[in-house]
């Protein structure tokens, strides 16, 4: 399918009478009115199922936010988010890559038990699905009578698989489907639904559709046409992923402003151009700024969107991140300090690779300008959507719901025994969150010659100080938890002797 105007005004058009058909079967199926009940701080109810909106960076880190210290640009209108609710300071991301990043967010479980544990590609295009068995936070939200949709990047199952968005409880998908042709911002195609839609404009080594701010269009269409239903809209954006690459019209206002600029060279023609290879910039540092600015002023435009409907106090918004700042295609996380105080990179389970900003924002229940210590990670989400949704949450789950903490109640919240991680790339990799004890196992395939770092985030988050020698009983602990945190995958797997005693 070539896009043109006609192609998204039809597609909306069929769109708004599905919606109209799904509001007329869930008004004949209508649930006890107590699924349909939320608790405000105040007590009082708030008797409509409150709208959720999920923004989902790309490779954003702990750093790269005003409200979390970035002083080199600004973020106006999510530093705006966070003073309208909630900042999370030791909040963690399902992984440190994407695609099992988002199977621990969909599925409410860990990567030691998720079914998606790493970037395993399916040539043409797509990653290794997810099951059809698998309960998805999607689904979770069908079965509560919302109407779903993603608009972004999925990575969770190539086009027409089990795992497909349309198949695992989205109502409309519009973006990419594939990571890896995800590196590129002018693709020859993107999905809606199961159409592949061809980009004219993005043929040959041509740039007329900057492929963010197309779906960009399509996530306002959403909310305007689903606003008098409660909706679940899942915004995993592409932005700020290599390649780095901005508009001028964006640009423009970045250049110059960040030297000594940092070039990248990069693939711009051939057979694998726009294929996963990362195009050249000779302006990392504006475009990395640019693109970050132009993701903050999409969160502004859907915020807005929401204010302009009347939503805003019964609509949550999360804006989030799946893992720590990227190294490639020209990225320099150390001149913005991207981590923060963290140490650690995307591909690192150290705190920098792992913990990631998250702010949520639902003005007749989370007070506003909080912040909070909080230990959550994005397991947990599922849980706390299916409890706001009414719904009951199913017992596998690794994760817990933080309702309880978005009210301000920190007393009644339940917590973690510890948070687990676990990464297959790079030899191996695992990681425990305990308390304020944090293990971390690399090169695990080594077995017994793997070792145990351990560190004590309250009094060294940055991870300097590995004092595993010092405390031979927390490092035995840890490495019972490292056994027992993980179920066997026939597709992700660890060697057995890694769980060997070192």
């Amino acid at each position: 399918m070539s896009f043109n105007l006609n192609t998204l005004q039809m597609r909306r058009f069929k769109m708004f009478f599905s919606l109209l058909l799904s509001i007329t079967i869930l008004s004949c199926n209508t649930k006890s009115k107590k699924q349909d009940v939320v608790q405000d701080n105040a007590n009082s109810t708030v008797t409509k199922k409150p709208n959720v909106i999920y923004i989902l960076a790309d490779d954003l880190g702990y750093g790269d936010l005003g409200c979390y210290g970035q002083d080199k640009f600004s973020t106006p209108h999510i530093d705006k988010l966070a003073q309208k609710g909630m900042l999370f300071t030791q909040h963690y991301s399902g992984s440190t890559v994407c695609a099992p990043s988002r199977s621990a967010l969909m599925t409410g479980l860990h990567t030691g038990h998720t079914v998606v544990r790493g970037n395993k590609e399916v040539r043409p295009e797509g990653q290794h699905p997810i099951p059809d068995s698998t309960y998805t936070l999607a689904e979770a939200f069908k079965r509560a009578g919302y109407i779903t949709g993603a608009f972004g990047k999925w990575g969770l199952g190539y086009p027409g698989s089990e795992g497909d968005p349309i198949k695992q409880g989205f109502d409309t998908f519009f973006g990419y489907n594939c990571q890896r042709l995800g590196h590129n911002y002018y693709p020859r195609h993107l999905w809606s639904n199961n159409d592949s839609l061809i980009l004219e404009g993005n043929q040959g080594t041509k740039k007329e559709i900057y492929a963010p701010n197309l779906i960009h269009e399509e996530t306002l269409a959403f909310i305007d046409e689903n606003k008098d239903a409660p909706f679940f809209l899942f915004v995993p954006s592409i932005i700020p992923h290599a390649e780095l690459v901005a508009p001028d019209s964006i640009m423009n206002a970045f250049r110059g402003k960040f030297d000594p600029e940092h070039e990248y060279e990069g693939v711009d023609d051939g057979p694998e151009y726009r294929n996963g290879p990362y195009g050249s910039q000779k302006e990392s540092h504006a475009a990395f700024a640019a693109m970050v600015s132009l993701l903050d002023q999409q969160v502004g435009e859907i915020m807005d969107r929401v204010e302009k409907h009347g939503l805003t106090d019964n609509t949550i918004i999360v804006f989030t991140s799946d893992n720590g700042p990227h190294l490639e295609g020209g990225a320099d996380p150390d001149y913005f300090d991207s981590n923060g105080p963290l140490k650690g990179y995307k591909r690192d389970l150290y705190e920098g690779g792992v913990r990631v900003p998250m702010i949520a924002s639902w003005p007749s229940v989370v007070p506003q300008g909080s912040k909070t210590d909080h230990i959550s990670a994005f397991w947990d989400v599922l849980p706390t959507m299916a409890e706001i949704a009414g719904l009951a949450t199913p017992n596998n789950l690794d994760g817990i719901s933080f309702l309880s903490t978005l009210k301000g109640d920190s007393e009644s919240q339940k917590q973690h025994e510890y948070l687990y991680w676990e990464f297959h790339e790079k030899g191996g990799r695992q990681a425990i969150r305990k308390g304020s004890w944090k293990a971390v196992k690399y090169n695990v395939f080594k077995g017994k010659e793997a070792q145990i770092e351990l560190y004590n985030l309250e009094k060294d988050v940055q991870e300097e100080n590995n004092v595993a020698a010092n405390h031979p009983e927390v490092v035995k602990e840890m490495q019972e938890i490292l056994a027992a945190a993980r179920t066997p995958s026939p597709v992700y797997k660890f060697m057995q002797r890694a769980y060997l005693n070192p």
